[in-house]
């Protein structure tokens, strides 16, 4: 099997895919300064969302996946293109569907007639955000052929490997498992998102204020990037570098392991959640100007990484059709119940 390099690719926001190398030092005033540039610019579209649009930038800057599930019609595409279109990379969005085909997401080869010989034409996962519509609503087939996109962030197809642009983020969106002609993703597909997040409906407020802005025009036609590839990637370089004491990762360690052995659930955090709960929780203090992390963010941050990856027992569940908010209120109680380290926030 062999690596091969894809050329780079236009996205549909007209920016360049990024070079690995090519790294700008950001400090962590600046991070947060333009933090707060990207969240302004998301919020002139969602509105009253500022939790989701946090936790958004943070699985963002933490180079993880984002799943966004909720009901239909609550602003969940519209907060991902927003998101998308407040940094100058390359975009794609994939609308998953029942017929959408494994090549159809991950690229095919072509024969070339003139020269004799196969050619890759690289499909829609060829993008620094890839914007996933709906993605419950693909096969099973389908939704498979994102597992080594995500994961090992590369793409094979007859016997050759091609590595794909970093950074590269998927921001998935998905209805209840429960509405018609959908198909839940399964446990090896939802482990490999970071973090999950709900949108909920929106206050009186700000449903009145959405009448009169998108009354003649849709809001995302306004919004421009704010933060260019080489800052985005600073911006995750300064993230890698936030320190973790060992006692916040025992801290942190602890609080996954109980998932495993807590009896109302049947399937427990994974490693790969361990990490990556770390990771967010590093993105999510240098978010708040700080290089190093507290037991706060961990507490902060665990629901929406953990919760999507757990199951819960039958005997808990009952007759829920929804198990997301019994599941959550049982890493709430994991949370509660485990023993705070002391003196987690210090140097090293």
């Amino acid at each position: 099997m062999r690596s091969v390099p894809v050329p780079a690719l236009a996205g549909s926001a007209g920016g360049p895919v990024v070079d690995a190398d090519d790294e700008t030092l950001m400090d962590l005033p600046s991070v947060e300064a333009a933090a707060r540039a990207i969240i302004r610019n998301v919020e002139t579209v969602i509105d009253g969302k500022r939790a989701a649009v946090t936790t958004a930038l943070t699985v963002l800057l933490a180079q993880g996946h984002l799943l966004i599930e909720d009901v239909p019609g609550v602003g969940k595409t519209m907060l991902a293109k927003a998101l998308a279109k407040s940094v100058h990379c390359s975009v794609s969005r994939i609308q998953f569907t029942p017929d959408l085909l494994p090549s159809d997401v991950t690229g095919v080869s072509v024969f070339n007639q003139v020269e004799r010989r196969f050619e890759f034409r690289p499909g829609a996962i060829f993008a620094n955000i890839v914007i996933g519509d709906e993605i419950n609503r693909a096969s099973p087939k389908t939704q498979s052929a994102l597992l080594e996109c995500m994961e090992e962030r590369q793409v094979t197809v007859d016997g050759a490997t091609y590595l794909l642009p970093p950074p590269f983020t998927v921001v998935a969106t998905q209805n209840p498992i429960e509405m018609e002609g959908t198909y839940a993703l399964p446990e090896a597909q939802r482990d490999r998102f970071m973090a999950r997040i709900s949108m909920g409906y929106p206050d009186t407020e700000s449903e009145l204020m959405m009448l009169d802005a998108r009354d003649t025009a849709s809001p995302l036609a306004g919004i421009e990037a704010v933060v260019s590839a080489d800052q985005l990637r600073g911006m995750m370089t300064a993230v890698r570098g936030v320190f973790a004491s060992a006692a916040v990762k025992e801290y942190t360690v602890s609080l996954v392991r109980a998932t495993r052995d807590d009896r109302d659930l049947s399937l427990g955090a994974s490693p790969r959640a361990t990490l990556q709960l770390i990771r967010a929780a590093k993105a999510r203090a240098a978010l708040h100007g700080r290089d190093y992390v507290l037991p706060d963010d961990i507490d902060s941050l665990a629901v929406a990484v953990l919760g999507h990856r757990l199951v819960a027992s039958s005997r808990v569940v009952g007759h829920h059709q929804d198990r997301g908010p019994v599941v959550d209120d049982i890493v709430r109680r994991i949370v509660a119940a485990t023993p705070v380290p002391v003196g987690a926030p210090g140097h090293p």
